[in-house]
């Protein structure tokens, strides 16, 4: 898995880098495609044109890895809910925690970045 950044900027650049990406998983809305992408993941990001990078990311479940590749954490939800993953996982895995260290953090007010 990727090493997590300190932050990520959402810019044209990146917008178009991942624009596959984040269209697939955007496709995710509809249970057809849900089915479809479970039954062949691998065949499904090719119909959608991912590069090799990011089906990679995304066939190994690489968290990090899709946000590199430009897709928005809103889109890698989607992805993570087909797999019974919370936002609070994602949380700890682009922190560095777990799900429960996250979700205390953000019960105790989150990190200050003072």
């Amino acid at each position: 898995m990727s090493k997590a950044q300190d932050n990520y900027i959402l810019d044209l650049t990146q917008n178009r880098r991942g624009y596959a990406l984040n269209r697939m998983c955007g496709s995710f809305k509809d249970a057809e495609n849900r089915d479809r992408f479970t039954a062949d993941e691998a065949t499904y990001c090719d119909a959608y044109g991912l590069s090799p990078q990011q089906k990679k990311a995304v066939l190994d479940r690489d968290w990090i890895g899709m946000s590199d590749l430009g897709a928005s954490i809103f889109y890698i939800f989607k992805l993570a809910m087909m797999d019974k993953k919370s936002m609070q996982y994602l949380g700890g895995v682009f922190t560095g925690m777990t799900a429960d260290e996250f979700a205390a953090e953000l019960s105790a007010g989150g990190r200050s970045f003072g």
